[in-house]
Order: C-alpha cells, then structure tokens, then sequence
C-alpha cells in the first residue's frame, strides 16, 4: 500500500510540474495575442485605405490599360498556393486545420499535382509538403510572433519574381482567418494577378467606397502611380494575412494551453482523491494491526 501511495503522490508531483509549465505557456500566448490584436486594429486603418485607392485606380479604368506585370493575365499553366501555417507545434488544431482545408482547396482547383507548387510560410507547411513530394518552390520559416511589415518585403519580392519569371501564373493565399479567441475559418484569397475587373465590382458593391464620380489627373503618370500603387497593394494582402494567420495562431494557442492547464486541474483533483483514498486504508489497516495486535497481548 505504501509503494502505491508512493507512486500517486509521485504522479501528483508530476502532473503539478507540468501544470505550471502549461498556465506559464498560457499566460505567453495570451500576451502575445493582445499585441498582435492592438497591431492588427491599427494595420486594418492602412489596408482599407491602400484598397480604396487601388479600386477607385479600377472603377476609372486606369487599370484596364496597364502594363503593370502584377496584372499579367496570361493562360494558366502552372498555380501557386501560399499556405501559412506556424514554425512550432502546441497550437491546438491550427496547423491541422489549415493544412486539411488548404489541401481540399487544391485538389478541388488543381487535381494533378504537376499544375501546381506549393509556397509555404511555417516551417509546419513546409515540412508536411515535403514529406508528401509535393513541390515546395519556397518556404520562408522564422515569422516573427508580432510580424513587422518589412519581414514581408523579402516574402512578396520573391513571390513576384517568380510571377514575372513565369515560375507560375496563378497565385492562391491560404491561411486561417482569425474570427476571435475561440475560433478561426479558413480562407483562400487569389493574389496575382492582379484582377482589375474583380476590383471594379468589389468596388461597386462595397458600401464604405465613396462613389467615383470624376477621373483622377495622375502625376507623373498612371503607369508611374500604378508602379507604386500596386506592389504595396500586394504587400498589404500577403501581410494582412501573415497577420490575420499569426492572430489565430496565437489564439489557438491559448485555448489550447489554458485547456491542458485546466485537463492538469482535473487529473491533479483525482489523483489527490485516489491518493486520499490510500492513504486512509494504510491508515485503517495499521489501526487494525495494532488493535489486533493489542489484543494478542490481553489473552
């Protein structure tokens, strides 16, 4: 009995010791979910401004005649598909998650494995799809847990280089959309090229861009604007989507920690119960030798 006692009191110990190590990890994901939340609250004002001036740029038709190699819309032969996921493991069902519904959209979209490449963000993508033989034409691991904006200047000036090169002509961004701290929802958002009539419609139907009602006189020049205009259009979507992916990372995290946290409570509690249990029959049976062997002596 005592050895059992032993080994509960032992297995206590253990389960209080990782306890600590899961709320200390809680209390981290936490911190950094608020950061990068205030930062996303923030970057939102940038992005929506950036997107307004590139579709009133679409509803004047300034794209419609450009020679911007952003737009090249030329046949489809090979597709990209940027899949963000995190470079370590304890959170919760987002790797998981996002690498189940980005290979559903794939396969729906490209069947044959030669027509499409894979660009992974997160050493977890990378890792999966090179495991698979899928070709991985890059990865980019290392994603700050707060990205800045210029960790994704190197990202986007590589992805269009290998727009331009051809590499491929089509691309695809596929990462988790943060909802709040409970859950999150898949997205694909197409990249390049840029679709300037896609544009003009989200334009006239998105209610908070102020109608275009005259032509806009450019300076130097409508190709110099759009030089301009449209890679920071790009660097805006691949970051809004690094971050919106980080945010749900973080929050993943967190409900995954703080529910390890609370499965360590629950075992703490019955272990202790067990261990409650054993210790009072060690205690009756040697309450019960002694009496026994007091009255041993009496007769």
């Amino acid at each position: 009995m005592a050895e059992s006692i032993h080994d509960v009191q032992r297995r206590i110990t253990s389960t209080k010791a990782t306890r600590q190590i899961t709320a200390a990890m809680h209390m981290v994901s936490t911190a950094k979910l608020n950061k990068i939340q205030k930062q996303a609250v923030g970057y939102q004002d940038y992005v929506s401004k950036v997107k307004a001036v590139v579709m009133h740029l679409s509803q004047s038709h300034l794209l419609d005649n450009s020679s911007s190699s952003l737009q090249s819309n030329r046949p489809v032969k090979k597709t990209a598909y940027l899949v963000i996921t995190s470079d370590r493991g304890m959170v919760g069902s987002y790797n998981s998650s996002v690498l189940r519904d980005a290979n559903a959209f794939i396969k729906e979209r490209t069947p044959n494995p030669d027509d499409y490449m894979v660009l992974a963000v997160g050493g977890t993508g990378a890792d999966f799809y090179k495991h698979r033989g899928v070709n991985v034409a890059y990865e980019y691991r290392g994603v700050s847990d707060v990205p800045e904006f210029n960790e994704v200047r190197e990202i986007v000036k590589t992805v269009t280089t290998m727009f331009n090169n051809e590499v491929f002509d089509e691309l695809f961004v596929c990462y988790n959309h943060f909802v709040n701290r409970i859950s999150s929802r898949f997205r694909a958002e197409k990249m390049l090229p840029v679709d300037g009539e896609a544009l003009s419609t989200d334009a006239a139907n998105d209610t908070k861009t102020t109608p275009l009602t005259a032509e806009y006189d450019t300076e130097p020049s409508e190709e110099g604007v759009l030089q301009v205009v449209l890679p920071q259009y790009a660097e805006s979507l691949v970051y809004g989507a690094i971050l919106d992916a980080k945010t749900a990372e973080h929050a993943s995290s967190t409900n995954a920690m703080q529910s390890a946290t609370d499965n360590a409570d629950d075992l703490i509690a019955t272990l202790q119960l067990h261990y409650n249990r054993a210790r009072q029959a060690a205690i009756t049976t040697e309450i019960t030798e002694i009496t026994g062997g007091q009255e041993a002596l009496n007769n």
